[in-house]
């Protein structure tokens, strides 16, 4: 029987889940599992610093929760800075060598933070020219390109790799696989397994849902990554809103539903990655 706090959520009511589930805690403050759903709640929310100290209190309760909370404490750390990034204010790491179009993506960021909307079009236009086009496989169709839908990205792949925020592009991947999400906290973290085209492997966290634009509130379904939209001037894309949608030359594919993603990298770049 699903309690006040989960009926809530599924009404997509973020304030009156976080009500009733507060209120539980407070009858019941020992109880490990209604402290990871607090966490789950309040990282849906983006109130990552009051979910840091669920985080600590669920480990602290349920010590078989620490690699959890370890995992996830990083996760966080790298959602703080990942607003930076956004806001123009920080730097990504980008996977592989560097290359002058990822740069390009880094300072139209600094443009859009400044006000200036045609100066960050200019650039991500060079960019999206100058990057590889990777061809590869969605759920086993073929495709010629592949790109993240929202402009701010288009060729990279945002990911949480042992504590750190990356860019990937496209072209330093070799495949990505996805496990159907199981938890509520898989709609701010998709868990992934990665192959990097210069070899290796790895796993990691793909963030579900785009970062707002800085000043924007997204509304619960695009907190709870049950939608897709676009923040528009006029009829310029400004940055996409809840779920990350990957768009090819074929189709669209929302993060969620996605298990399993291939690359054909050339074997140049797949020597030197």
């Amino acid at each position: 029987m699903a309690t006040p706090a989960e009926d809530r959520l599924k009404g997509g009511d973020l304030d009156g889940a976080l009500a009733e589930l507060t209120a539980d805690v407070r009858r019941a403050p020992g109880d490990a599992r209604l402290r990871v759903f607090l966490f789950q709640l309040l990282c849906l929310r983006g109130e990552w610093r009051r979910a840091l100290v669920q985080l600590r209190t669920c480990a602290t309760l349920d010590p078989e929760a620490e690699t959890m909370a370890r995992a996830y404490r990083e996760a966080i750390a790298c959602e703080l800075w990942r607003e930076e990034v956004f806001a123009g204010r920080r730097t990504p790491v980008v996977v592989g060598e560097p290359a002058p179009w990822t740069a390009w993506l880094v300072e139209a960021l600094r443009r859009d933070a400044a006000g200036e909307a045609a100066a960050a079009d200019a650039l991500r236009a060079q960019a999206f020219e100058a990057a590889p086009a990777t061809p590869g496989a969605a759920q086993g169709a073929p495709f010629a390109w592949i790109a993240d839908a929202d402009p701010r990205l288009g060729p990279v792949l945002e990911i949480v790799v042992d504590g750190r925020y990356l860019w990937a592009p496209f072209s330093a991947l070799a495949a990505l696989r996805a496990e159907p999400p199981a938890d509520l906290r898989d709609r701010v973290w998709t868990p992934v397994s990665v192959t990097w085209a210069a070899g290796g492997e790895t796993v990691g966290l793909v963030p579900t849902r785009y970062a707002p634009a800085p000043g924007a509130t997204p509304a619960p379904a695009h907190r709870l990554a049950g939608a897709t939209d676009w923040v528009m001037d006029g009829e310029r894309v400004v940055c996409g809103l809840g779920q990350r949608l990957l768009v090819t030359d074929a189709a669209e594919h929302a993060l969620m539903d996605l298990r399993a993603l291939s690359l054909d990298q050339p074997a140049e770049a797949a020597a030197h990655g």
